[in-house]
């Protein structure tokens, strides 16, 4: 991954980040990382926990962020997700999947310029 794509998405996630805990979601986790793939945010909305994929793009020129979490991309996560889970022996009675898709170009200057769309139950 180049290093301009690598500081886009750094960014994304700061940002969904930012906005989860502005909604009152606590941030329990940030790039969970293991050998099978990283996820990129857990929240707890409530006593819900929610594993939170984030894409970040600076324009839609080849379809929205959103659209590139791919059923791929969904069986990696759930995958993860369930390994996550089987770790934390019954602390967590339920939980769901969100996309936080965000468009943000090169340059922003302005954080008007920046949109993020949030996707509850996304999958």
């Amino acid at each position: 991954m180049s290093d301009r794509r690598r500081e886009v998405g750094q960014k994304g996630e700061q940002l969904a980040a930012q906005y989860l805990q502005q909604q009152g979601y606590e941030i329990v986790e940030r790039n969970l990382r293991t050998r099978q793939g990283e996820i990129d945010l857990i929240a707890l909305d409530q006593q819900m926990l929610v594993f939170v994929e984030v894409r970040t793009r600076t324009s839609t020129a080849y379809g929205t962020p959103g659209e590139s979490v791919n059923w791929r991309k969904q069986k990696k996560l759930r995958e993860l997700a369930l390994a996550y889970l089987q770790r934390q022996t019954g602390r967590f009675s339920s939980f769901r999947f969100d996309v936080i898709a965000i468009t943000c170009p090169a340059r922003v200057t302005d954080q008007q310029q920046v949109k993020i769309e949030h996707v509850k139950h996304a999958f």
